[in-house]
């Protein structure tokens, strides 16, 4: 019997990916999802997810030993996280145990590390919905802790928890900084594209074309805000949280949500 594997929603790109790409009065057709066009080919983009197996990704439940067996669903050319649970009403609740098996894949992790990139990746949520773009993971560090590009719909109840009530908000350095990038979320149902930046300690988060935020990692600025994070408990003396050189990058299963993902490119720098 044909295994079938399920997947979570959430997704982003780089600006200006998708758009024309004219040079001396030639213009290009923007790429087909899952695809890279000529231009991107020669800025040295690479496709991190081929749009129809999981090859290069594992399943961070079985200790990335190999691609998760339900929970991800890849159909379309479109990666999708099942749920196990719903919200209603701001509250969790359960949905049919049938349902619910078709969930529980646990995040996606890259097979590779990076270092310095530039990452592109298109979600779409759905009502209350909430993941994340982690990057610079080490399962065998603070816990397999590191930072996230938050993804979440205003609507789950996770979206005024946190630090200021407003760090757990879509595009958000998670618990930490705020990206305030609410009016550049496009309606549900719709893509959006996320971009992360990282080059030596400087990182951006970018939304449809928007820089909403950046940050130094390691600064003092930084560590402060780490202090006055989830994550400050996870700090020994002589580890600094969120400081590691190289790390994998995941899409999360938060277990509550359906979303979906696509285009997700890198680029290493």
């Amino acid at each position: 019997m044909k295994k079938t594997i399920i997947l979570l929603a959430a997704a982003g790109a780089f600006a200006g990916v998708g758009a024309n790409c004219c040079t001396g009065g030639a213009c290009e057709a923007p790429a087909a999802p899952n695809t890279l066009s000529a231009a991107e080919k020669a800025a040295g983009w690479q496709l991190l997810w081929d749009g129809k197996t999981l090859d290069g990704w594992v399943g961070e439940r079985n200790g990335c030993k190999a691609p998760p067996e339900k929970g991800w669903k890849i159909e379309n050319g479109v990666l999708t996280v099942l749920p196990r649970k719903g919200i209603k009403d701001g509250k969790w609740v359960d949905i049919p145990k049938e349902q619910a098996a078709l969930g529980g894949g646990g995040d996606l992790v890259t097979v590779k590390d990076f270092r310095d990139f530039e990452l592109s990746v298109d979600f779409r949520l759905t009502k209350a919905a909430n993941s994340g773009i982690k990057y610079f993971y080490n399962q065998k560090q603070f816990k397999g802790t590191c930072e996230e590009y938050q993804i979440l719909d205003e609507a789950h109840p996770d979206s005024t928890k946190g630090r200021d009530g407003k760090c757990r908000r879509v595009a958000s350095l998670y618990d930490m900084i705020p990206a305030n990038a609410e009016p550049y979320v496009k309606p549900l149902g719709e893509w959006n594209t996320a971009k992360i930046v990282s080059k030596g300690a400087h990182v951006e988060h970018w939304l449809n074309g928007h820089k909403v935020l950046e940050y130094e990692r390691g600064s003092e600025a930084f560590r402060a805000i780490v202090a006055m994070s989830k994550y400050a408990k996870e700090e020994k003396p002589g580890e600094h949280w969120g400081e590691a050189p190289t790390g994998r990058i995941k899409l999360q299963d938060h277990s509550d949500s359906t979303v979906s993902f696509r285009n997700i490119k890198i680029r290493e720098l």
